[in-house]
């Protein structure tokens, strides 16, 4: 069908017959092919998140370092502080409408609406943070990633409490192999510990709480990931400053043996370089 225009300075008319259904099926369900970028961006991930379970694991096994709460509070600090710096240079935004080349000069990067908005989301992000970081030391690093893969089980569980959130007999099945290969990895680990197990699955119930606050706050917040994340830090940052003081671990950490040992240091460097990058 060709294009209707009553002289050439007006803009053509588009045809108004509704196009063929196989187009529109081939549209809605053509997947798109992996590029290069997308390759990069899913190794980098990959990579990120097997080196942030080592390095966490070394550095509360290996060197039995006893505050779990401390590390998390310094991530929660460093990740403000890169945050602040990448904001103030215009390097990232944190919502989607907001334009990089707008100058800024305030300090004030979200509203304390919006800051209200997320405390509930900052809140799960806390526990789902000090658990996982607990969950770690407990169990080894295979089994830890094995009983981790049982989180969809948790997430579609509270999704279908909250909304109501129903899925299909082939996702539900595929589902099911994941869980039967955990327990068949977990029935022939050695070292079953139950107080790590236990924790490990805590990790996946606020992981999937997490995941289901994000769905139901994070997406009206206006926010993109870097806001959702500067908001979690500045809300939950002090609240743990205030428990790691009550419970002592910040005399802890200054007393560690280990504290200014190289190795040690190498594997914070390390942890917070990768935490970052992911």
């Amino acid at each position: 069908m060709s294009l209707k225009t009553s002289n050439s300075s007006e803009k053509p008319m588009l045809p108004l017959s509704d196009p063929p259904k196989n187009q529109i099926d081939d549209k809605l369900f053509k997947g798109s092919a992996m590029t290069k970028r997308g390759a990069y961006a899913a190794i980098s991930y990959m990579s990120c998140a097997v080196l942030l379970v080592m390095f966490n694991k070394a550095a509360l096994s290996s060197y039995n370092f006893p505050s779990a709460n401390v590390i998390t509070l310094l991530q929660m600090v460093s990740s403000c502080f890169f945050l602040y710096i990448l904001r103030r240079w215009r390097i990232i935004s944190f919502t989607a409408s907001e334009s990089l080349l707008i100058s800024d000069n305030s300090t004030k990067f979200v509203s304390l609406k919006t800051l209200k908005h997320t405390f509930p989301l900052a809140g799960a992000y806390l526990l789902y943070m000090l658990v996982t970081m607990e969950a770690v030391r407990g169990v080894n690093v295979p089994m830890y990633t094995t009983l981790r893969r049982t989180t969809v089980v948790f997430t579609m569980l509270v999704e279908f409490v909250l909304v109501g959130q129903r899925y299909t007999h082939s996702v539900v099945f595929s589902v099911g192999l994941i869980v039967f290969g955990a327990f068949v990895a977990g029935a022939r680990d050695l070292s079953f510990d139950t107080y790590g197990y236990s924790v490990v699955f805590l990790a996946n119930v606020t992981t999937a709480i997490y995941l289901a606050t994000i769905a139901r706050i994070g997406k009206t917040s206006g926010l993109n990931s870097f806001g959702l994340m500067w908001c979690n830090g500045i809300l939950c940052g002090p609240v743990l400053l205030i428990w790691t003081f009550i419970r002592g671990d910040l005399k802890t950490t200054i007393d560690f043996p280990y504290l200014f040992s190289p190795g040690f240091l190498v594997i914070l460097s390390f942890f917070y370089a990768y935490w970052h990058s992911s």
